[in-house]
């Protein structure tokens, strides 16, 4: 205050008013004459012309009371105060009836002016009605969906499906609809938009109802109201689920005011006027200053006015508090009054001149009025200047945006003021987080950016693959000069953006100030408090429902957030060179486990905090001094089992948060030395908690060894961090991803401005009807392309702009060393919350996919680095034993899937030290049962893309015409194979004899279910398209049998690089398994051909009818994978292996030679010696692929087709007859192979191998298999010992 910075005290209870005897000793303290004309001159009234000093009535502080009731006078104040008006019926204080007059599920505020819809279309009216006269009401619509804003009778009726509107004597504006109702409907009026204020005027003279929009009439919306006995209007809404708005009947003074309208509340007129002349008696104390010395009053600017302590002015001051204070509780007032004399203030000076003034009336007011008159006020003030920033228009400059931000920094630069309102009112009363949005403008015009943008562009994008179809280099002169003026028009734009954005994070570093603890706790630790509960609510969603932040808000709250936290992050830094500068910012491990912050309810990586508390706790002690107290472990225990026994009387004096106990210093102490140390809740934390002293680390406690003693920072800005961190995860994310939608559209109606421009060229001159209509086209897509790119103009400088994707990218990093230093804890790093992995892998896909094409990531600083640290991270964390929670677990695995697909991160994966990369690949190679293999496989699929047989295409063939929904999705990028990948493959599967038999063997049964299911699910599907009556196929299901088919391409894929890679592992028969996986793989092959290559088979049927969602099921993708794994094993390698190979593909039983004359479009083989016959266009054929198979390609497709059928035919001819009872019992295709012991049972060696990789139990008798014979020695055996007998 300044009674303190002229380092002067004041009591205000030795300036309270007093007895008549008191007063007069204190008259004297200046001269009479001098305090006459003083007091003449602050409380003269300006109804009446001056008069000359000799005959006006002396002033003093005797007869000041008598001077200042004559003053304040009011005439015909007993008539408002009854609040009775002619047509009007009802209370005088109009709210939202929410006893009876409503319909649905609404929830109303506290003071029955605001509303949430939480039904399908619930309604509700007022308490009060009119018959008769002119009436106005304003509505601040909070969200922009579907509404019916008006009036009605008593009689309506309304339900979920009916509202205001649909029925007689009810009459609505719909702006979402941009429609009026009355049963019937028709349009009317404009768009209205979040932020707008409707105004609904009712004229029962005339018998005519209106609206207006911000102050623009809408025009008459109906006509020839039913009037008379018993028709009287309220004012009513009807709205859906989730949409909210504020009613102001009067209650405040109407921001949009109509002539001859009155609002349904009467506005406080005698007070009001009371107000207003007191005001004039502030303002005059504040301009004029006495001078005792020379006897005479001096003009002074109130901007220099100070209290000097002088007795004539605060007694003066004292005199009008009295009257004033009481007024200055009441809503209208502060906002007719008090806010419009500090908005003049602000309009009137400079910033610093405007926050002089602010500071002195702050001071007079906790001076001169009693507490609860100030916080009332302050409330109110608050409340008032927050309703006025978020439902100012925009106008070009933001005029009204700064105007009000500035007041409000005014404000909150006062000290006292700012800690009430931290405490009390900013997150508890207020969604204040309003005031760091900058809301979008629906209605570019309004918003004047015509003006500052006249020039419109953008971006021409049209390619398949997602890339730009023009580059830069390619435009032209006129496209060149229209970019550059557009984007002249975006800097402009932006400059007078960010002057809003300085001022947000202005009072976000007031709000963090840590260095105003003069008179009690300083402003960050309050902060601190609410923020913590307000993360808590949003990450809940159980807080009141107005309360919650939008994700719009939440994307500016966060950005102005983090500028505020790195300013005093590098200002800390600066006076203490051992601090880390804000580009090394980390969360501490420590933090995650030590208890001193709370996470609420939110998954750590380990699973819940009560389990990691059991099973950690050796380790807890261990490696970070910290022991977890007996009694709070049985009372979690006690919480897990839902116990309700009451707790021992020692654990009740535990309180719930304290979690953790300590033991300092870090050495091996005895249990004496251990010291307790207990976490507090946030709202009982102080400054030492947090920041701690110098035998506590406050939220650094716990500190293990590998992390330095030098702390990076306050601990209170760790605090901060940490929140921003969570604010990424609850909703910006989304939100960034939602504003990409304005560029879609954009691109979109580019593509359809461009198809109607070369239709116009290519249509004939002489279709005059035809030139119209595209003619009319063309104007409508240019004119809502103009209005999209100004408005992609605003969202590109307020979401996604240079310094916006910075934030992301610092909050990126800060993730990405969290991690690090959590890794290096061992087992203590299932203490970190989830959520930071989320936003690890959030915020890098949001810099790669959404800041584009205006900003890349590859320009930001330290790109490849930060590459590869987050490479490394997914590549040892994906398959992490510490992380046991399945969605993150399955994130992670998508995660890197997604960066194995493109160059720039599949080359950061390929530079993480080998034996990272070593592990990420052992981990793949895994066996697929018990986890999730899709997306393991996916993985090796994207590593093996590009090298396999015909496997070059970024699109399917047959979908190249199509246009892809998304052609920035992972799986259409062009190939990019991983060699170095694929070595450390090759080498794993050569390491020991079972890693490639149990991976093989795994890849082959998942092979075998999607296969399987594929098949069953195109039988349904076909025959539900064969029955007569109409039947819809479940798009589920499509979707399903799709990914199975998908599913089995992949799995064919990896099978073939292994193949590939490691051919010994089937080819090989001196490996135990290695003839065994190789006729299973024969026999998968041989039914996957079957099924797809077969005469008007099942699978051509279905591919025929181009079902919705089966548009990757075709011929190409899964006949060239399955010829690739035969071309690799019979037209490559040694001799001795395709001999092999071979023998057991003719082996099977379901191997047709027809099969493989299908890929090349032969119905049969052909003859010995004779050329392949060119193919039937009609049929497939691989020949028919020449931009995807080459021609070395085709040949050895040719010269597996030669070999296979000379082999087969040698094969028939040397064949035997085989008895029925020589065939294994359990294929019936092969003859007896093997015998079991010790049961004695026999099969083929195939089939016991097979099931001897699942299960030890015999085929028949269950017993135990304690070794396999062949069946010939055995036999042989047997006669010898007959013969011996």
């Amino acid at each position: 205050m300044a009674s303190k910075e002229s380092s002067m005290s004041f009591s205000r209870k030795s300036y309270r008013l007093t007895s008549d005897a008191e007063k007069s000793r204190v008259t004297g303290i200046v001269h009479e004459e001098l305090l006459n004309d003083y007091l003449h001159r602050i409380f003269s009234s300006p109804e009446h012309a001056p008069t000359a000093a000799t005959s006006r009535k002396p002033l003093n502080f005797q007869n000041l009371p008598e001077h200042l009731d004559q003053l304040l006078h009011v005439e015909d104040e007993d008539e408002e105060s009854q609040g009775q008006v002619e047509g009007r019926l009802g209370p005088s204080t109009v709210v939202l009836d929410h006893t009876g007059g409503f319909e649905g599920l609404l929830l109303v505020d506290d003071d029955l002016l605001g509303v949430i819809g939480h039904s399908n279309f619930g309604t509700i009216r007022s308490t009060t009605c009119v018959y008769k006269g002119k009436w106005v009401y304003e509505v601040l619509i909070s969200s922009q969906g579907l509404m019916q804003i008006g009036w009605c009778t008593i009689n309506c009726r309304f339900n979920q499906e009916e509202g205001v509107g649909d029925t007689h004597n009810s009459y609505a504006y719909d702006g979402n609809r941009v429609r009026k109702w009355n049963v019937t409907t028709t349009n009317y009026g404009k768009a209205w938009a979040a932020g707008d204020i409707v105004s609904c005027l009712i004229d029962l003279d005339d018998g005519t109802l209106s609206f207006c929009l911000n102050g623009v009439s809408l025009g008459t919306a109906f006509e020839n109201l039913s009037r008379g006995l018993g028709m009287a209007y309220f004012p009513a809404i009807s709205l859906s689920f989730k949409e909210s708005v504020a009613f102001n009947f009067g209650s405040r003074p109407l921001r949009y005011p109509v002539a001859g309208y009155r609002p349904l509340q009467d506005p406080p007129h005698a007070d009001l006027v009371r107000a207003q002349k007191l005001l004039g008696c502030f303002r005059a104390v504040l301009s004029v200053e006495l001078d005792p010395v020379e006897g005479r009053l001096v003009e002074k600017d109130s901007s220099e006015w100070q209290l000097q302590g002088q007795p004539t002015v605060l007694l003066t001051l004292a005199h009008i508090f009295h009257r004033f204070a009481p007024l200055l509780r009441k809503v209208y007032l502060v906002e007719a009054v008090l806010m419009s004399f500090l908005r003049g203030v602000v309009d009137a000076g400079s910033p610093a001149q405007a926050q002089s003034v602010v500071r002195q009336v702050l001071d007079l007011l906790w001076l001169f009025m009693e507490d609860y008159e100030v916080q009332d006020c302050l409330k109110q003030l608050m409340m008032s200047l927050l309703r006025l920033y978020r439902f100012s228009p925009i106008v070009p400059d933001l005029g009204l945006q700064i105007h009000y931000l500035r007041l409000t920094i005014a404000i909150l630069r006062h000290e006292k003021s700012r800690k009430f309102l931290l405490s009390n009112v900013l997150f508890d009363v207020l969604r204040s987080v309003v005031f760091f949005y900058i809301k979008s403008p629906l209605r570019v015009e309004e918003a004047g950016l015509q003006e500052l943008i006249p020039t419109t562009w953008w971006p021409h994008r049209s390619g398949r693959e997602g890339k730009d179809s023009k580059d830069v280099k390619d435009e032209t002169a006129e496209e060149r000069v229209r970019r550059r003026a557009y984007e002249r028009g975006c800097q402009r734009l932006k400059k007078r953006i960010e002057v809003v954005e300085e001022l947000q994070v202005q009072i976000l570093k007031l709000l963090l100030n840590n260095k105003d603890d003069n008179g009690g706790e300083a402003s960050r630790y309050i902060f601190l408090t609410k923020f913590r509960k307000f993360l808590q609510e949003n990450a809940s969603g159980r807080g009141n429902m107005s309360m919650l932040c939008p994700p719009e808000y939440m994307v500016c709250f966060l950005h102005r957030l983090i500028s505020a936290l790195r300013y005093y992050w590098d200002e800390y830094k600066a006076s203490n060179p051992h601090a880390a500068f804000s580009e090394e910012a980390y969360i501490p491990p420590q933090v995650f486990y030590n208890g001193k912050v709370d996470y609420f309810d939110l998954q750590r990586l380990g699973g819940l905090l009560s389990h990691l508390r059991k099973t950690l706790k050796d380790d807890l002690a261990s490696k970070a001094n910290i022991l977890i107290d007996p009694l709070e472990l049985q009372a979690a225990t006690m919480d897990d089992l839902d116990e309700d026994e009451e707790p021992a009387p020692a654990a009740a004096q535990v309180p719930r948060t304290a979690a953790v106990s300590l033991m300092t210093p870090r050495r091996p102490l005895s249990t004496s030395e251990k010291v307790k140390v207990r976490t507090l809740s946030a709202e009982q934390r102080t400054r030492e908690d947090i920041e701690g002293s110098h035998w506590n680390e406050g939220l650094l406690l716990g500190r293990p060894p590998e992390e330095p003693e030098q702390p990076l920072t306050e601990n209170s800005l760790l605090e901060v961090l940490d929140g921003a961190v969570m604010m990424y995860n609850l909703s910006v994310h989304q939100q960034l991803g939602k504003m990409v939608g304005v560029s879609d559209d954009v691109n979109e109606y580019a593509m359809a401005l461009r198809d109607t421009e070369d239709k116009l060229r290519r249509c004939p001159k002489r279709r005059n009807d035809i030139l119209a209509e595209l003619t009319k086209s063309q104007k409508v897509f240019s004119e809502k392309l103009d209005h999209l790119s100004r408005r992609l103009a605003w969202v590109h400088a307020t979401v996604y702009s240079q310094e916006k994707m910075l934030d992301i990218y610092w909050l990126l990093r800060v993730c990405l060393r969290t991690v690090e230093h959590g890794d290096r804890t061992g087992s203590l790093f299932a203490f970190m919350p989830e959520f930071y992995l989320s936003v690890a892998i959030n915020s890098y896909s949001a810099l790669k996919n959404y800041f584009g094409p205006v900003h890349s990531m590859e320009e930001l600083p330290g790109y490849e680095e930060t590459l590869t640290r987050l490479a490394a991270i997914l590549a040892k964390h994906f398959a992490d034993t510490r992380i046991v929670g399945t969605d993150i677990r399955d994130s992670l695995m998508q995660a890197l899937a997604s960066y194995v697909c493109y160059p720039h991160s599949l080359r950061a994966v390929e530079r993480i030290p080998e034996e990272q990369r070593v592990a990420m690949v052992r981990s793949l190679l895994a066996p697929y049962e018990q986890r999730p293999w899709a997306q393991t496989n996916w993985i090796l699929v994207r590593l093996w893309r590009g090298c396999g047989f015909g496997y070059r295409y970024t699109r399917l063939p047959h979908l190249l015409k199509t246009k892809p929904e998304d052609a920035n999705l992972p799986s259409l990028q062009k190939p990019c194979p991983s060699t170095l990948l694929q070595q450390h493959m090759a080498e794993l599967l050569r390491e020991g004899p079972d890693v490639a038999p149990s991976f093989l063997n795994s890849v082959l049964n998942q092979l075998n279910w999607a296969f399987s299911e594929f098949i069953g699910m195109i039988q349904e599907i076909q025959q539900a398209a064969e029955r007569l009556e109409r039947n819809f196929v479940d798009s589920r299901q499509l979707k399903v049998c799709a990914t199975c088919f998908d599913l089995s391409v992949s799995l064919l894929r990896v099978l073939e690089m292994t193949i590939t890679l490691v051919p010994d592992i089937l080819l090989d028969w001196a490996r135990p398994t290695s003839e065994m996986l190789l006729r299973r793989l024969a026999q998968l092959l041989n039914q996957v051909l079957n099924r797809v290559t077969a005469e008007r088979n099942l699978f051509d049927r279905v591919v025929t009818l181009r079902l919705p969602g089966l548009e990757s099921v075709d011929h190409y993708p899964i006949l060239v994978a399955v010829t690739g794994i035969l071309v690799r094993l019979l037209a490559h390698g040694p001799a001795s292996g395709r001999e092999r190979a071979t023998s057991v593909l003719l082996a099977d039983p379901c191997f047709q030679l027809s099969s493989i004359c299908y890929l090349l479009g032969q119905p049969e083989p052909p003859a010995p010696g004779t050329a392949l016959p060119a193919p039937d266009r009609k049929r497939f054929s691989l020949q028919s692929y020449t931009d995807y198979i080459s021609a070395e390609e085709l040949a050895q497709v040719e010269q597996m087709l030669a070999h296979l059928t000379s082999a087969s035919a040698q094969a028939a001819a040397a064949s035997l007859p085989t008895s029925e009872e020589d065939l294994c019992p359990i294929c019936y295709a092969h003859p007896i192979s093997a015998v079991f012991q010790p049961c004695g049972h026999k099969s083929c060696k195939a089939c016991i191998n097979q099931h001897l990789m699942n299960n030890k139990d015999c085929f028949f008798c269950k017993a135990t298999i304690v070794s396999v014979e062949d069946w010939e020695k055995a036999a042989s055996a047997s006669t010898t010992t007959s013969s011996a007998a």
